[in-house]
C-alpha cells in the first residue's frame, strides 16, 4: 500500500484536516505549519493526487499563458522569455503548473477561449498578443479569469512597465550630456507599450523646447535589426544627422552598430545610442549599450500572484493596474557634448 496523506498527518503530528488543507491551499493555514507539512511529505515521498485535488476543490491547478508576439520568435523571446520564466516560476511556488495557449491542439484548432476550456486551466495570463482583436476580447470578457501584461483592461488587473517614464529617462539622459539633435526610431504603433513611449518622448523634448523634425521620428520593427540598420543610416545620410538616436529595443542595436561602421562613426563619440529591455546578451556587446533594464522578475511574478489571488479569492479581486519600474543602465553609448 502506497504512502497516504494519513501518514503524513501521523508523522506532523497534525489532523488528517489540516494536511488536507495544505495541500489544497487554504488561506487559514500558518505559514509554519504549511512548511512542517511540505517537508514531512517530501521526507517520506508524498505526493497528493492532482485529481483528487481538482475533484475537491473545482480547481485544475493549471494556469495559461497566451504568448502570441509578432516577431514569431515564440519563448526565445529576449524580454518575454524572462518574464515567462518568472511566471512560471511563482506558479510552481504556489502549487499551480503552466500550460501554453494558442490555436491548435493536434490537427484541430480553436479559439483561444475554448483552447483555455479544453485544457481546463483556472485562469490565463495574457502577453505580446494583438490586444485589440475580436478572439482576444471573448477572452478576456468571458468567465475564466485573466490578467495582462503591458496591456490595461478596465474589468482586469494588469501588470505594466512604466514604458512613458523609461522613455523620458533616456531622452533626459541624452540632454543632460548636450545632445538637442535627438532621434527616435520606434516599435509598431500598434502597440500600446509603443504608444506610451512616444508619449514620454514627446513630452521630454516639449519640456526642453526641443524640436523633432519629421525625419527624425521613424517607424521600425520591434527585434529587428536588420530594419534599424536600414534606419539608421538614413539618419546618418541626412544633411543634419542627429547626434544621439533611440533604438526600439537592444536587439537593434546590433543593426545600429553595422550601421555606424558603414558611415565610419565612433559610437559613443561621433553618434550615441540607447537602447531597451536590458538583455543580458546586448550588455556584453562594446561598447556597452546603455539601456533600461526592465524588471522581468517582477513582472512574472507580479502577473501570477494577481492571476492566483483572482482565482483563489474572487470576492476581492479587482482590475487594479500595477506599475512596475524599470532601471537605467548608463552604458558607454552616450557621449557627453556639453564638456
Amino acid at each position: 500500500m502506497g504512502i497516504t496523506i494519513k501518514d503524513v498527518a501521523a508523522k506532523a503530528g497534525l489532523s488528517v484536516s489540516t494536511v488536507s488543507k495544505v495541500f489544497n491551499h487554504y488561506a487559514d493555514i500558518s505559514p509554519e505549519t504549511k512548511e512542517l507539512v511540505m517537508e514531512v511529505a517530501q521526507s517520506i515521498g508524498y505526493y497528493p493526487n492532482a485529481t483528487a485535488r481538482a475533484l475537491k476543490t473545482n480547481r485544475s491547478y493549471n494556469l495559461g499563458f497566451l504568448f502570441d508576439e509578432n516577431a514569431s520568435s515564440g519563448i526565445t523571446h529576449p524580454f518575454f522569455a524572462e518574464v515567462i520564466n518568472a511566471f512560471k516560476n511563482e506558479c510552481e511556488s504556489r502549487g499551480y503548473d503552466m500550460t501554453f495557449i494558442n490555436r491548435n491542439v493536434g490537427q484541430t484548432q480553436m479559439s483561444y477561449l475554448n483552447h483555455c476550456r479544453y485544457r481546463n486551466v483556472d485562469g490565463v495570463c495574457l502577453a505580446g498578443v494583438d490586444f485589440f482583436s475580436r478572439e482576444i476580447h471573448d477572452l478576456i470578457y468571458s468567465d475564466v479569469p485573466s490578467v495582462s501584461i503591458d496591456h490595461v483592461f478596465e474589468t482586469r488587473p494588469s501588470v505594466v512597465s512604466e514604458n512613458t517614464r523609461g522613455i523620458q529617462d533616456l531622452t533626459e539622459f541624452a540632454i543632460q550630456r548636450g545632445h538637442t539633435r535627438i532621434a527616435y526610431i520606434h516599435g509598431e504603433t500598434t502597440s500600446s507599450v509603443t504608444r506610451h513611449r512616444i508619449t514620454g518622448f514627446y513630452r521630454t523634448m516639449t519640456a526642453h523646447s526641443l524640436p523633432v523634425p519629421p525625419e527624425y521620428f521613424l517607424e521600425g520593427k520591434y527585434l529587428d535589426s536588420r530594419r534599424c540598420r536600414e534606419l539608421v543610416l538614413n539618419l546618418l545620410s541626412l544633411p543634419e544627422p542627429p547626434t544621439f538616436i533611440l533604438l526600439p529595443d537592444d536587439v537593434s542595436y546590433l543593426g545600429a552598430i553595422e550601421a555606424a561602421n558603414i558611415k565610419g562613426r565612433i559610437i559613443g563619440q561621433d553618434i550615441s545610442f540607447a537602447g531597451y529591455d536590458g538583455i543580458q546578451m546586448i550588455q556584453y556587446l562594446k561598447p556597452k549599450l546603455t539601456t533600461i533594464r526592465q524588471n522581468t522578475e517582477e513582472m512574472g511574478k507580479k502577473a501570477a500572484d494577481l492571476l492566483i489571488d483572482m482565482i483563489e479569492q474572487p470576492n476581492t479581486a479587482g482590475s487594479e493596474i500595477t506599475y512596475i519600474t524599470g532601471k537605467l543602465l548608463e552604458g558607454k553609448t552616450v557621449a557627453v557634448l556639453n564638456g
